[in-house]
């Protein structure tokens, strides 16, 4: 074809071989190679049974997703350009054997490595296998691929969150990669649960630990493998692609919009002043797109493994508390469904005054909600709810209450070097700022539709279901403070009496 880009005839009669093809970034990615770079040869993902589904029935169900609807459209044949084998990155060799093996080391040209667990709460023998020994167990099976010209490690922009700035270069640590793994084989979960605290220092949390040992490990390699590595900041709702607001999961300010829309957070530390560290999924996917590409293309190897921060311009960025105040006004005209309080959650940086309203708003409705669902013979599940959002809550605040700088350059050099028909194909440059009610609009929507399943044809009952709320928490209010507007009086009438 005459037409392809240069980015697009980079992937002509490529083969990608994909690991976390199911995870949200991974649909995203999958997606756009095979809408944007169609003259590519075969995409290759693995996949684990779950829920009793083979990991072919999983793809049927994934391309009936509203992301992949443009895809059905327009471009339904390239679906078929998909080769999905049974694997693992828990397991040696990523659970490949024989013809499946065979075929990923002799066929692939681009890996793109996303398997992660992402759970910043969980335990640290399932980070370092996931994240780290992972990492490892896919260079493993990269090392003997013939034909490979770029291996993109997907990281975390927040790994070296000891730095004041970060740069787009691996700092040192001083736990090295292998000693991780071999003290997470020997040693059983409760002893290193016991000791993760002084290993961790200073990360907050296993996820950005095993990330940033991940790294180290990733670098180690770049003198024999062209490796490099991608940092995304936290990954927010697509802006327009594959179709705007689209999302499925609740990590990051997504489920905090979406619990605060339900009225279930009703507080949360946050310092207002700080910018906001985020970045549509399809940007952070275009740029991974392009990255192989400048890779290969450019003349003289870089000294150092490639590092690039996928982060959001530092002119473009808005305040939290901006952010918040203008998803509040959208919030309220898309309102969720059935909510468990009118959505006016406090946003402080007194964690004094976080912890009453928490144990006020979060923990005693809990409480009394799970006794009249005992009472009544219905199953519990308020306390059960709390606790996770308190979980998540004290993990994500670590982020909320630190300000962060990124320095990009690598990343937007991408930019710069592509034609007019790839900035059109693979969009990486933030739009102005008066789009961005309009981004938030599609990431509330987006929340409402593809998380809470709820249609746009339900929100005249939705903006009902909030009037009432909105008179039933006036009232409650009204008559709590006029019940210690009178009980101070009379506390008072009785010392002046005395």
């Amino acid at each position: 074809m005459n037409d392809l880009s240069p980015v697009q005839e980079y992937y002509k009669d490529k083969t990608v071989f994909i690991t976390g093809a199911s995870g949200f970034m991974g649909k995203v990615l999958l997606e756009k190679l095979l809408y944007s770079c169609h003259s590519l040869k075969e995409v290759i993902i693995i996949c684990r049974p779950k829920r009793g589904k083979t990991p072919e029935s999983r793809l049927e169900e994934m391309f009936k997703l509203p992301i992949f609807q443009r895809l059905r459209d327009e471009r339904p044949h390239m679906m078929k350009k998909v080769t999905i084998y049974q694997g693992d990155v828990t397991y040696d060799l990523l659970g490949l054997s024989g013809e499946s093996l065979k075929h990923v080391v002799e066929q692939t040209n681009i890996v793109f490595h996303m398997a992660a667990t992402l759970k910043l709460e969980g335990n640290l023998h399932d980070a370092i296998d996931m994240n780290l020994q992972g990492t490892q167990r896919a260079l493993n099976v990269a090392k003997d691929m013939k034909q490979l010209e770029a291996f993109v490690h997907l990281s975390t922009a927040f790994c070296n969150c000891d730095q004041e700035v970060m740069y787009e270069k691996v700092y040192e640590f001083p736990h090295k990669p292998e000693d991780l793994m071999r003290l997470a084989e020997w040693m059983d979960v409760k002893t290193l649960d016991a000791v993760t605290p002084d290993l961790l220092k200073p990360h907050p949390n296993t996820y950005t630990y095993s990330k940033r040992l991940a790294e180290l490990l990733v670098r180690d390699h770049y003198e024999t493998m062209p490796v490099i590595i991608a940092r995304p900041s936290i990954v927010s709702p697509s802006a327009y692609e594959p179709v705007p607001g689209w999302v499925d999961n609740l990590n990051g300010p997504t489920g905090l919009m979406v619990g605060a829309g339900k009225g279930v957070i009703r507080s949360m530390l946050i310092d207002t002043r700080f910018k906001s560290e985020v970045i549509p999924v399809d940007y952070a996917i275009n740029g991974l797109c392009v990255i192989p590409y400048q890779f290969v293309k450019t003349q003289q190897k870089p000294v150092d493994v490639p590092v690039y921060n996928i982060t959001c311009a530092d002119h473009r960025k808005m305040q939290w508390g901006e952010v918040i105040e203008m998803s509040k006004k959208i919030g309220y005209q898309y309102p969720m469904e059935a909510g468990l309080w009118y959505p006016d959650g406090c946003i402080t940086t007194n964690k004094f005054h976080h912890n009453i309203n928490v144990l006020l708003f979060h923990w005693l409705p809990a409480y009394i909600i799970d006794f009249m669902l005992f009472v009544l013979g219905q199953k519990r599940f308020m306390i059960r709810v709390q606790n996770r959002i308190s979980v998540g809550l004290e993990v994500l605040q670590f982020f909320t209450m630190r300000a962060w700088y990124f320095k990009s350059d690598a990343y937007a050099s991408l930019w710069d070097m592509l034609t007019e028909s790839d900035r059109k194909n693979f969009n990486m440059d933030m739009d102005p700022e008066e789009t961005i009610p309009m981004y938030i609009e599609s990431c509330v929507q987006g929340g409402r539709q593809y998380l809470m399943k709820e249609s746009p044809e339900s929100l005249p009952r939705a903006r009902r279901q909030l009037m009432l709320m909105y008179i039933l928490d006036r009232a409650c209010k009204t008559i709590i403070v006029g019940f210690l507007t009178y009980w101070t009086y009379g506390f008072v009438a009785r010392l002046v009496g005395v």
